[in-house]
């Protein structure tokens, strides 16, 4: 198993795409890349505690490559955009791979040179890559949220379209049941 932990703006809707990967063992929301220790939702939405909402990602390599999750990542949200995903402003919302090897961070920076030079997106890249050193796993309430909340009207106006999304072009990639 390996871990990958990425930065793509609400959590909500992060770990709602991937959880639908085939090979993802897991998922969990939560925070990194900011300066203090366990840090709670409420504190990290003022933008004080330098955290970003993640979601880190447990995977299985057999199943599931690395690349296969940069291409899901960067294909589900906005990474021209800083500290910003739709409506979604600040920089708990920033674009951002959180890397645990150097094979990641080789691969994030390739990845992201390839988008650069198929200008695959019309403004420039904004997404960070910096080592990961700590996360702490968001609140029990934030776990699952879409799946448990579907028709509250964030989640049927922002995460329904990007699932819907990930279903059309990642087809071959999502877990049967």
């Amino acid at each position: 198993m390996a871990l990958a932990t990425f930065a793509g703006g609400c959590f909500w809707c992060t770990e709602t795409l991937f959880t639908r990967l085939d090979g993802v063992i897991d998922a969990i929301p939560g925070y990194t890349g900011g300066h203090i220790k366990n840090p709670a939702y409420r504190e990290v939405c003022t933008g004080r505690t330098g955290h970003a909402e993640c979601v880190q990602i447990t995977f299985d390599e057999a199943v599931i490559s690395f690349q296969t999750l940069l291409e899901v990542f960067f294909d589900t949200h906005d990474p021209t955009t800083l500290n910003r995903q739709g409506n979604d402003v600040g920089t708990q919302y920033r674009s951002g791979v959180f890397y645990h090897t150097e094979e990641q961070k080789e691969m994030t920076q390739n990845f992201i040179a390839d988008l650069e030079e198929q200008q695959t997106f019309s403004n420039p890249i904004v997404t960070e890559i910096t080592a990961f050193e700590e996360f702490y796993a968001a609140e029990i309430e934030h776990k699952d949220y879409f799946n448990l909340n579907k028709n509250q009207p964030y989640c049927a106006a922002v995460i329904s379209p990007k699932v819907k999304k990930l279903l059309t072009k990642h087809s071959s990639k999502i877990k049967t049941l």
